[in-house]
């Protein structure tokens, strides 16, 4: 009985041993194989294609393309705008509500802008700042004239700045989260209370102490901001410079163009794209440098005025607004769905009806079951890799706890590998991979791809959490004979469910929201709310874009609310776990 028992626990720490092996075998390998399937074309090497030649053919098709400067011009201008002006307004925003009594409600302010999709979002606010748009059609005509849309550029702006402007509607919401969970790190309120004590204003004291040890956490954040905003796809598709595009996109139509010849430029243009991102990232960790050194002789000359305090005040306001315009795409995107008439420049639809949901129910139904099913499944995956690396790291010795903070900094690191480098710079890749196993356009591939982008957010998520359990916990109930499986199902997921629940819907906004994995994993043959979406985007008749757009933002919307709602429910009579 004894060795049957014991033969059993074994496995199962066996098996929770395993878990990490898993988890960076899933993450690295389709990104490490899919950077060479990249690389190699880029470089004239793809034996598939008849006349290719190892060379610099690509690279000069590559520079000689029409519009190939004026392309990497506006993707670098963008990335590194959205990034700057991101943390600034987030820095801004949680400086100026940090010592109020209301904020910590704003993290659930901004919950639904960060469950909506970039592409649905991107959607929305096309819908509101087009010619025709809800903005225009309430100023207009009473104080602009306008009887007739104005003549003028918005979406598709050879600037970019409907992009920059709907980028900065989603990452500014999610670094000020970012930026909120650091500060249960640092004594924050403590040093903000000395600091003030020696007379300085509550904007200063929190940029002066408490940023400083804030950044040093949400730096990998920041940087996968920044290699993200150089790299997107779906939003440059929907509101971004049509012509040249972005690096970006421009490797994804070369990609899909029939002539395969276009696949060596297009590789070419994603190592490129990478290569820009590696630079920026360095030249970012330099001006990191630069502005501590400025903002340290600042502090030193004991600088105690206003100026900060207004700065913060202004950002916050602009943050604000942004707020506010993505609660405005969000709502005007759904009243088109149900318009049945709503000419310019009437600011509300003259007549309501259902008929574009009853019209577009059909169409509808396996797109949206297959996104539900990729996103269940990956989520679900992830979170048994993710649960087994928690626990097989709390389950470790005393030396391996001593060590702790070096191996968590390392596995932190290779989480984000799939958040910094480029979609573009090994998509290709790997789907050249699913080829060769046969696996292109299958579910199992499209949720693979998934996954690699689902994880990373499962484990930022649950890391902490499952980290400050407390100990003794599971040190009582194994005092009365529990084994370490049974405590993790009896003891520890119950206590945690809030956090695990709350994870698995930010990995299933994830999911929702991928288009390139989608598309190459699926091979065009895997259609999902998102890919439509998109497809859609470019066409005229809003109330059928809308519609796809509403689905797909009210599918993560929905998992958020249920992971509010169940523990209330399963918790009813347990005050501290409801």
């Amino acid at each position: 009985m004894r060795s049957g028992a014991r033969a059993g626990a074994s496995s199962r720490s066996g098996a929770w041993s395993l878990a990490p092996w898993l988890t960076v075998g899933v993450l690295l390998l389709p990104v490490a194989a899919g950077f060479i399937g990249t690389l190699l074309p880029a470089f004239g090497v793809l034996p598939s294609l008849v006349g290719a030649e190892p060379g610099l053919g690509a690279w000069r098709a590559l520079f000689a393309a029409p519009g190939f400067f004026t392309a990497l011009e506006s993707t670098i201008t963008i990335g590194v705008t959205v990034t700057v002006l991101s943390l600034v307004l987030a820095v801004a925003a949680v400086a100026f509500v940090f010592h109020r009594p209301w904020g910590r409600r704003l993290g659930e302010a901004m919950a639904p802008t960060l469950a909506m999709p970039h592409s649905a979002l991107a959607i929305g606010f096309a819908f509101l700042v087009a010619p025709s748009g809800w903005l225009v059609r309430w100023v207009s005509p009473g104080l602009t004239g306008w009887d007739v849309p104005p003549d003028v550029a918005t979406v598709g702006h050879p600037s970019g700045w409907p992009m920059m402007v709907a980028l900065l509607l989603k990452e500014v919401p999610y670094l000020v989260l970012v930026t909120l969970a650091a500060l249960a790190q640092v004594p924050a309120r403590a040093q903000l209370a000395v600091a003030r004590s020696f007379g300085y204003a509550p904007a200063v004291a929190w940029l002066a102490v408490v940023l400083p040890q804030v950044y040093r956490q949400i730096r990998l954040p920041v940087l996968a901001v920044l290699a993200y905003s150089l790299s997107v796809v779906d939003v440059a598709l929907i509101l971004g410079p049509h012509n040249p595009p972005t690096l970006a996109v421009l490797a994804v139509r070369w990609f899909a163009d029939p002539d395969v010849r276009n696949v060596l430029p297009a590789a070419a243009a994603s190592v490129l794209l990478l290569g820009v991102v590696v630079v920026a990232i360095m030249l970012w960790h330099l001006g990191e440098r630069l502005v501590a050194s400025l903002w340290l002789r600042h502090v030193q000359r004991g600088v105690r005025g206003p100026g900060a305090g207004v700065a913060v005040t202004a950002g916050t306001a602009i943050g604000a607004v942004l707020l506010a315009l993505a609660v405005l795409a969000m709502v005007g995107m759904a009243l088109w769905t149900f318009a049945a008439q709503w000419r310019y420049p009437n600011a509300w639809p003259s007549a309501w009806t259902p008929d574009t949901w009853q019209r577009q129910s059909a169409s509808l139904w396996t797109p949206a079951w297959t996104t539900l099913a990729i996103g269940v499944a990956s989520v679900a995956i992830g979170l048994a890799l993710v649960l087994g690396c928690l626990e097989h790291e709390t389950g470790g010795r005393a030396a391996r706890r001593a060590a702790g903070a070096r191996a968590n900094s390392r596995a932190t690191l290779l989480l984000y590998v799939p958040l910094i480098v480029p979609q573009i710079a090994f998509l290709f890749g790997l789907q050249v991979l699913l080829v060769r196993l046969d696996l292109d356009g299958r579910f199992p591939a499209v949720v693979w791809a998934h996954l690699v982008f689902v994880l990373p957010y499962l484990f930022l998520a649950l890391a902490d959490p499952w980290r400050a359990l407390d100990p003794r916990y599971a040190r009582a109930a194994a005092s009365l004979g529990a084994s370490r499986w049974r405590v993790f199902w009896r003891v520890k997921l119950p206590i945690l469910m809030r956090p695990v629940l709350g994870a698995c819907a930010i990995a299933f906004a994830v999911s929702v929201g991928q288009y390139l994995p989608t598309l190459f994993a699926g091979n065009g043959r895997v259609a999902t709310l998102t890919t439509e979406a998109v497809t859609l985007s470019s066409g005229a008749d809003r109330r059928v874009i809308g519609t796809w757009a509403t689905l797909q933002a009210a599918l993560p919307l929905l998992a958020f609310l249920a992971a509010t709602a169940i523990p209330r429910l399963v918790h009813t009579r347990r005050r501290g776990l409801a």
